[in-house]
């Protein structure tokens, strides 16, 4: 199994509006970074598709992995338990089941411990996922997020 850390960021101009995600993924002596813009979204989807996006990046099964986010809308609610009521629930009145559905499949797949730090603080990684995610929400090749449904 393969120790990995994962450090993500989600930003949205104007929540909606056009919005971004940046992640930086380490192992060993590996690095990389992945990010991408989209039209309209906001920033809550934005912090669960970074997610989402690292660990499908991921290329093997049971992954020991530590995730950094300044996100507490995606850290309490895996931490805190939530998201497993609220699949329990079919996300009746939840935000994002979309995301949540990707997440829940992907988180399964490893061993993934969730870390809360502060944005825009010290954190090297953190402040680098946040400029990858502000350069994709401002970049000229949106895509289109599908899953958005302006509510």
């Amino acid at each position: 199994m393969a120790d990995i850390t994962i450090y993500t960021d989600g930003s949205a101009r104007g929540n909606p509006g056009p919005g971004g995600y940046g992640i930086v993924l380490l192992s060993g002596p590996h690095r990389k970074e992945l990010s991408a813009g989209y039209r309209l979204t906001t920033n809550n989807r934005m912090e669960l598709m970074a997610v989402c996006v690292a660990l499908e990046a991921l290329k093997w099964d049971c992954c020991n992995v530590t995730l950094y986010s300044d996100s507490k809308y995606v850290i309490e609610a895996v931490n805190q338990r939530w998201v497993f009521g609220w699949e329990r629930k079919g996300f009746a009145g939840k935000k994002n089941p979309d995301l949540w559905m990707r997440f829940l499949r992907v988180y399964r797949r490893h061993n993934v411990r969730f870390v809360w730090i502060k944005g825009h603080a010290s954190t090297v990684e953190n402040n680098r996922c946040d400029e990858l995610a502000v350069a994709a929400a401002l970049g000229a090749n949106l895509l289109e997020d599908t899953g958005y449904d302006g509510i």
